[in-house]
């Protein structure tokens, strides 16, 4: 059974009365994350605009809050979801089967765009004396959900530590909506998010109590983004939340949207197209949208073949020979 939809027809763009019958509506749900993250509003973002057009191609989109990209991946390979928006490192995996996908790759898992950069970010309370990464051995912290791609990014954080769970004095597995409450009611330390800025968890986080964002760029982490594509250098721009006043050097990954071979060649290229032609529009929906460039959301951080339907559209629009 699926996880129930969160987010109501009305926001996701849906109107309660259509022209078109359930027989010739084809429904689509997309996987997202926490609602405090931004996988949820740029997947209710994508949804607002396929459904605008719902009258024209039959497409009836809905949003499912999920536990992240763990989730998604597993969902879309078990037919649970149609689309879903994932990390591009756990899209990598998931299709090579490597990491967590170790020799059960998904390898009729397609892309269609990528999203917007997602630095992997630290948030500490300002009196738990963590001024680097490295700090957070025997502090309380939360690692995320099992599911999550925040939860998975750590994971391989601290395996190029060195680190265990054990290192820490409590470990936490609380979702990404959680982690701001309790660190800010002192449950825990520090929290770690994998996420688009500006994120309403982190602000939620920074406004609520006294906290800093945390450098995450000691020489184990170098090497990770050296010896990963997936991984690049990222910076969390000073000023964008309280408490933080000057950049904070961490790396990160991106998001990205992505589908199975199981879903038909329309339906994926609707869609595709219902976000490329009203790009500007989808720019506004959310900060973290603003800076998306049509040209680079078809090749940044795209290591799955791109769907039939998307490559369909590129093609048509004279994006892809």
């Amino acid at each position: 059974m699926r996880p129930s939809i969160l987010v109501t027809l009305a926001a996701a763009g849906i109107a309660t009365g259509s022209a078109a019958s359930a027989q010739d509506t084809t429904f689509v749900a997309i996987g997202t994350g926490g609602v405090t993250g931004v996988y949820y509003p740029a997947g209710g973002a994508i949804c607002r605009l396929v459904n605008q057009g719902r009258s024209e191609h039959g497409i009836r989109c809905g949003v499912e809050s999920t536990g992240g990209s763990i989730f998604n991946l597993n969902a879309l390979r078990d037919g649970e979801l149609e689309m879903g928006i994932v990390q591009t490192d756990w899209q990598f995996h998931a299709y090579n089967g490597t990491s967590d996908f170790e020799g059960d790759a998904f390898e009729d898992l397609r892309a269609v765009f990528s999203l917007h950069p997602e630095p992997f970010t630290v948030v500490a309370r300002a009196d738990a004396d963590i001024a680097s990464f490295d700090d957070l051995q025997d502090k309380r912290v939360n690692v995320g959900n099992p599911g999550s791609g925040q939860r998975a990014t750590m994971e391989v954080v601290m395996e190029a530590m060195g680190w265990t769970m054990d290192d820490f004095s409590v470990v936490s597995e609380l979702q990404a909506g959680e982690q701001a409450q309790a660190l800010c009611d002192n449950n825990i330390d520090a929290m770690v998010y994998t996420v688009g800025h500006p994120s309403g968890a982190i602000e939620e986080a920074t406004t609520t109590c006294d906290t800093v964002i945390v450098p995450v760029d000691n020489e184990a982490v170098l090497e990770l983004v050296e010896d990963r594509d997936y991984y690049r250098v990222a910076t969390i721009p000073g000023g964008m939340y309280r408490g933080t006043d000057e950049d904070v050097q961490t790396f990160g990954v991106g998001a990205s949207f992505v589908t199975s071979a199981a879903v038909e060649e329309e339906t994926v290229y609707q869609v595709t197209r219902a976000v490329m032609e009203n790009l500007d529009d989808f720019r506004e929906l959310h900060p973290a949208l603003a800076n998306l460039v049509a040209e680079e959301m078809i090749s940044d951080g795209i290591s799955a073949p791109l769907h039939d339907g998307a490559r369909r559209y590129y093609e048509e629009a004279g994006m892809l020979e």
